[in-house]
């Protein structure tokens, strides 16, 4: 099982899962693991965007009766907010809850099957541990990778303008950030990045930058300041 939990870049928890067979009334077909149904239409897009909100702001928690997603979203930005919850809905099937803080909101979802389709999730936070795709998810990115990159920076990133200080004049311009402890993470986003043809470079050893004006360009297209 340690063998198999290693190739696959999964923790040992979701290959005993896998392992074992579901009883089935516990099948929902929304669980394209266990329903052996392949994902497709809206869903996929919408798994995709949520995926990059979980390696951002996302937990999974398992050591309940059910299983629970929690996405931190600010309030400042209703609209991610929406767009996590219509996320949520449309790939579990189960409307989504709220619980608000300081400045923040947690959006929430209980479903069994979560750890099935995010088996990124594991013990402790996600730089300490390594954070890498399965197979199918990396063929999902492949067909979705905007999908990703928005949840990406939607999570931990951000459209900002920077000014430089050049012979006693001033510059300005935009560019995108994405900040993340993880550098597994990092590497995602940059290999999808990469995918879109995006030009990036590490600004810092935690944060890639997006500055040059085609490349951002691209993000305004695709992505766009918060909302």
């Amino acid at each position: 099982m340690r063998a198999v939990a290693a190739e696959f870049g999964v923790g040992r928890d979701t290959v005993f899962r896998w392992s074992r067979p579901m009883p089935s009334d516990a099948i929902d077909a929304n669980c394209w693991i266990c329903s052996a149904t392949p994902i497709s239409g809206a869903r996929e897009p919408s798994y995709v965007y949520l995926l990059g909100q979980y390696l951002g702001d996302g937990h999974l928690v398992v050591r309940t009766r059910v299983p629970k997603l929690r996405i931190a979203c600010a309030d400042n930005y209703p609209g991610i907010s929406s767009e996590v919850d219509i996320a949520m809905e449309v790939v579990c099937g189960h409307r989504p809850g709220s619980v608000a803080g300081t400045g923040c909101s947690e959006r929430y979802s209980y479903w069994m099957h979560w750890p099935c389709v995010i088996p990124q999730y594991g013990t402790g936070p996600k730089h300490k541990r390594p954070i890498h795709l399965v197979a199918w998810q990396k063929e999902l990115v492949a067909e979705h990778p905007w999908q990703l990159i928005r949840g990406l920076i939607h999570s931990d990133g951000c459209r900002s303008i920077n000014r430089v200080s050049v012979n006693a004049r001033t510059y300005s311009y935009p560019r995108y950030l994405f900040a993340n402890e993880s550098r597994d993470i990092l590497a995602i986003m940059g290999d999808t990045l990469d995918l879109v043809g995006v030009e990036w470079r590490y600004n810092r050893p935690n944060s890639i930058s997006v500055a040059k004006r085609t490349s951002v360009a691209l993000l305004d297209e695709h992505v766009g300041p918060k909302s």
